[in-house]
């Protein structure tokens, strides 16, 4: 058995008591311990580690569903960076990391055998206000609200503007960050339903007057007389740059992170791209309630690009993202040129996503027609080269490839009306035993050709379907195709309608020829649910038996209604309990 180095943390000068900034040692650890050729464990004593962006490392990166090609927000900032590492572990045995500015929190590049375990990371002043209404009302004159606000939310107040300002940098004191009123986007959080969803910002219409009162409280006083009706209700308002991702793999192999405690994730989540292998499991994505905050995440908590072999999602957490607590796809890329029968130019389409290869030499690629989707009438081929994007540095242009191919590609297969895929670059999935609450958009998205298994979570009150699935060649360009799908077992309290979704962007629908394929629904209890339970569209081969509705609608619908499908073959609706016949 080979020897396993320890690498503590603090011989480099790193200090647990949270008085001085550790980034730098961190990094030289970290440096340390990747250089080690055989297993290594990083270790961090028991402690707060404050760690701050201007001595960490920083590494070009493009990453999915980001900033796509922008240069400007190229150069990312990384607090626990683990790089062309071997066997090494990343022990945080309780320590707790807290992030100053805009940072990655943890990252795996390039390595193989990787685990970050037993640590909680938050981030101080974070690029979201969660404005909370404690109290709202009225002298007939003029209206009132006062919000109550976290404790490390900064602000100035501008006549009748309010300036949000992040913690204060070190050195010059200009604030990390900055917004006003609204900022791009909120979400509002109703603690006591426990639900959240997108919705427009009340707070700063119509203002005539702003003063701050004791407490970290603002008083926001209208012009109009009417009382607001939302005290108890959280504002959760953002900027929209996703400029990092909240923790990264990338191009590395069977990675794990596991009993970590993620209290806020800046930028873009957990993002896994062109990556094989990797395990979240027991991470509680859940603000730290001693902030006063409600918000954890930026925007998804996990979004993985183009994986390959085995993702398992399992006993985790997913609590108040301001996207989608997990969403596994690949991309489509879009055939912009045939430069020869065998030689093509992709395009990344989306404007967040470009500037990491999306194809190696030696892997598969399938072309679809975008009309349909269907890729059984697609083409397939080996990839021989590839020019174009290289996840690091720079290129003419990030959103181009030429890609060389085996074998010519049939006349037919046009310029703009066709996407390719990279096949190889698909996983399959295990998402099992996890809880998924105050979510305001979908609980799970996956697109993927190999098999997945949704079983035993719970999703609460979750906004949107709580299962989506799509496949998608005109917005988001998130591919691809299911053809092994298995929902069952989960518990959908308070869903939406529908509780899952099945909703492929093709524009010709054919049931002969579907985009998704043997999909089962069994065994899952429907609590307080509306029919239908289960929309498809383009599925081949649909199976929903055996669930269970409860609660004040069960009985209420036919089972024929639970289920509506459009282009859909194969389909079978038996079984359900608490159900009245047709």
């Amino acid at each position: 058995m080979a020897l396993r180095t320890t690498v503590d943390v603090t011989e480099f000068g790193a200090d647990p008591g949270g008085t001085r900034d550790s980034a730098a040692a961190v990094a030289e650890a970290l440096r340390t311990a990747c250089a080690v050729p055989h297993p290594v464990t990083v270790r961090f004593p028991p402690g707060r580690y404050h760690l701050y962006p201007e001595r960490a490392e920083r590494r070009e990166l493009y990453v999915s569903n980001t900033v796509g090609a922008d240069r400007r927000y190229l150069s990312k900032t990384v607090a626990l960076l683990v790089e062309n590492a071997r066997d090494l572990v990343v022990d945080g045995r309780g320590a707790a990391f807290v992030l100053h500015g805009a940072q990655t929190a943890f990252a795996a590049i390039d390595s193989a055998d990787v685990r970050f375990e037993g640590f909680s990371f938050d981030y101080v002043s974070p690029r979201v206000v969660d404005a909370t209404v404690a109290d709202a009302g009225t002298d007939g004159v003029a209206a009132w609200r006062e919000l109550a606000l976290p404790a490390d939310t900064r602000f100035r107040i501008d006549g009748t503007t309010v300036t949000w300002l992040g913690e204060a940098r070190p050195g010059d004191g200009e604030p990390y960050w900055s917004g006003t009123d609204a900022m791009e986007y909120t979400q509002v959080h109703d603690p006591a339903a426990r639900r959240t969803w997108r919705d427009r910002n009340p707070l700063f219409d119509d203002v005539a007057a702003v003063r701050e009162l004791p407490g970290r409280r603002l008083r926001l006083t209208y012009r109009s007389a009417e009382a607001p009706r939302d005290v108890g209700l959280v504002y959760q308002m953002r900027t929209t740059v996703r400029d990092h991702p909240g923790a990264f793999v990338c191009g590395s192999e069977r990675v794990e992170v596991r009993d970590v405690s993620a209290h806020y994730l800046h930028g873009f989540g957990l993002v896994g791209q062109m990556s094989r292998d990797l395990t979240v499991r027991d991470v509680r994505f859940r603000a730290d309630p001693a902030t006063g905050r409600t918000s954890a995440g930026f925007a998804d908590f996990i979004n993985l690009s183009s994986m390959a072999g085995h993702v398992r999602i399992a006993d985790c957490v997913f609590d108040g993202p301001h996207d989608d607590p997990v969403n596994v796809h690949g991309t489509y890329l879009v055939l912009a040129d045939r430069v020869a029968d065998d030689v093509v130019t992709l395009a990344y389409r989306h404007p967040e996503t470009a500037g990491f290869p999306a194809f190696r030499a030696g892997d598969t690629i399938e072309f679809t027609a975008r009309a349909t989707l269907d890729g059984a009438a697609g083409h397939t081929a080996c990839v021989t080269a590839v020019e174009g994007p290289h996840d690091r540095g720079d290129a003419d242009d990030r959103r181009l490839m030429t890609v060389s191919l085996d074998r010519p590609l049939p006349s037919d297969v046009t310029p703009e009306h066709w996407v390719a895929e990279n096949v190889t670059a698909t996983a399959s999935v295990a998402v099992v035993g996890n809880h998924f609450v105050n979510v305001p958009t979908r609980g799970v998205l996956v697109t993927t050709r190999q098999p997945v298994v949704i079983e035993n979570n719970v999703f609460d009150g979750v906004t949107m379907a709580g299962v989506y699935v799509s496949a998608d060649a005109e917005e988001w360009y998130e591919s691809g195709p299911v053809a092994d799908l298995t929902i069952r077992d989960n518990t959908f309290l308070r869903p939406a309608t529908p509780a899952v979704l099945l909703a492929p962007t093709s524009t010709v629908l054919d049931p002969a020829h579907p985009v998704h394929r043997n999909v089962r629904v069994s065994g899952n209890e429907f609590m307080d649910a509306q029919a239908p339970v289960v929309r498809a569209r383009s599925v081949g081969g649909l199976a929903v038996t055996g669930n269970r509705l409860t609660g004040t609608a069960a009985g209420a619908f036919p089972e024929a209604a639970l289920v509506a499908a459009e282009g859909c073959s194969d389909v079978v609706v038996e079984g359900t309990c608490g159900v009245l016949g047709p």
